[in-house]
């Protein structure tokens, strides 16, 4: 199957997943390393990147 670039981008660039509650969200990614963004469902600070499959 052909990937496309743009493709990728849209839906993994800057979408991070709570290791709390499994929620999605989008945020810059240094924001994130820094610890300033935080979960909207539950206020976890921890976030990893969306998992590509």
């Amino acid at each position: 199957m052909v990937k496309f670039e743009e493709a990728m981008m849209r839906k993994f660039r800057d979408i991070f997943v709570c290791r709390r509650c499994k929620s999605k969200l989008r945020a810059p990614s240094l924001k994130v390393s820094q610890g300033k963004i935080v979960c909207r469902k539950c206020g976890f600070t921890r976030l990893r990147p969306k998992r590509k499959k």
